[in-house]
C-alpha cells in the first residue's frame, strides 16, 4: 500500500510540473517576446556567419526576424 501511495505522488508531481508549463500568452504580449534580445545567441559573429550561410543557400536575404504576431499582415 505504501509503494501506491508514492506511485500516485509521483504521477502527481509530473502532472503538476507538465500543468505549469503550459502559458496562453495574449497578443500583446508577443511583441516583448518577439524582441531580439530574447533571442539565444552565444557568439553574434558566428550566428552572422551562418545567417550569411543559409542566405546563400536558400537564396534570399531577410526574413530571420519576427515583424508580427503569425497573422501574415506585418
Amino acid at each position: 500500500m505504501h509503494d501506491d501511495k508514492r506511485s500516485a505522488l509521483a504521477l502527481l508531481a509530473v502532472a503538476l510540473a507538465f500543468a505549469a508549463g503550459c502559458v496562453t500568452v495574449k497578443p500583446q504580449q508577443r511583441s516583448v517576446l518577439a524582441d531580439p534580445i530574447m533571442q539565444f545567441e552565444g557568439d553574434p559573429q558566428a550566428s552572422a556567419q551562418l545567417r550569411h550561410a543559409i542566405d546563400n543557400r536558400e537564396g534570399s536575404y531577410g526574413g530571420g526576424g519576427v515583424a508580427g504576431g503569425g497573422c501574415g499582415c506585418n
